[in-house]
């Protein structure tokens, strides 16, 4: 019998000096807690008990923590996993070394299960990297199956919900292993549970920013921007989706003024205009940023934004610049 991607992971971690832990991006959404969930019932399945779940900043996501809540997700902040070290490893879930939206922890990252456009080969002995898939959960979920494993409802659960919110059922960049693993999935899954998430989408105070955000939307022909105070990951995602539901916007463009820099979110469903390299345009020699062709996100960081230059007059003339070009 031929190893399975599974067997070759789980041969690789038992050489692990001490502690591995699963690892996905700072802010994790439902795909990356689905995608974590997943592999560390997998990995103890296979007798890898000395497993942990850490993630590096605050989850404030409605449906995120609900999932946490309604699933008993093991998840644990970097700052609270007190036995993390040099000795420990790690498999990065959802995320990918040298992006943005993942801390460098002090462990060793062995591995990598991400669905991100592929960032080159970062030292890991163990990758799997799909950027034609439209969610980790799909990946992770593939794990399952092919090693005849079925999945507890709770983890099936889980895992078609994190299916669902990245590819938004099934119409964002879906690839046929989304499609194949969320309809084997659904016979599994408690849908009482994913009707319950649902109703979780966003919190009142997401509701406040949200009012706030959709004043300052802009639009040009079929282009959306969206700028929100101080939004985490999560939020300034959703609100590029809202903002690419009006009628005649196919391109959104969210971003967020922090402390720290400007961080943005974009959302195509123009045949034309890739996510990934709209945002690139963006950021180019300021900052950085990648994705999907439909989905992607990117980061300035503060002592690359001019005191003299509008930030808003700057991202909105770089994404026209962009715009134009591809579709003129």
């Amino acid at each position: 019998m031929n190893e399975t991607k599974l067997d070759q992971l789980v041969s690789i971690l038992r050489e692990a000096p001490d502690e591995v832990f699963i690892q996905p991006h700072n802010v994790p959404d439902p795909d990356a807690i689905s995608s974590s969930l997943g592999l560390y019932y997998l990995l103890k399945l296979r007798g890898l008990e000395k497993t942990k779940i850490v993630y590096d900043q605050e989850i404030e996501k409605a449906n995120s923590l609900k999932m946490l809540e309604l699933f008993e997700v093991p998840m644990i902040r970097a700052a609270d996993a007190h036995t993390l070290g040099t000795e420990d490893w790690a498999v990065l879930v959802d995320a990918q070394k040298g992006n943005a939206n993942i801390t460098d922890l002090p462990t060793d990252e062995v591995a990598v299960i991400d669905h991100h456009e592929y960032r080159g080969n970062q030292g890991y002995r163990f990758e799997d990297v799909r950027p034609n898939v439209g969610s980790c959960s799909a990946i992770i979920t593939e794990y399952y199956f092919e090693n005849h494993i079925t999945p507890p409802q709770d983890i099936a659960t889980a895992l078609l919900y994190g299916i669902f919110m990245d590819t938004d059922n099934l119409t964002r960049g879906a690839s046929s292993l989304d499609i194949d693993m969320f309809y084997r999935l659904y016979s599994l899954a408690n849908i009482n549970k994913i009707v319950d998430l649902k109703g979780n989408d966003i919190s009142k105070k997401d509701l406040n920013l949200y009012a706030d955000a959709f004043k300052t939307v802009e639009i040009y022909d079929e282009l959306g921007f969206l700028r929100l105070v101080s939004a985490n990951d999560s939020l300034l995602g959703t609100a590029g989706d809202i903002v690419i539901s009006v009628s005649g916007v196919n391109i959104a463009v969210a971003y967020a003024i922090r402390d720290t820099g400007i961080k943005l979110s974009a959302r195509s469903t123009c045949p034309q205009v890739k996510a990934s390299e709209l945002i690139r345009s963006i950021v180019e020699d300021v900052g950085v940023g990648g994705g999907h062709d439909h989905m992607a996100g990117g980061f300035i960081p503060q002592d690359k934004v001019s005191d003299s230059r509008l930030i808003d007059t700057f991202i909105k003339h770089r994404a026209i610049s962009f715009y134009e070009q591809a579709v003129l």
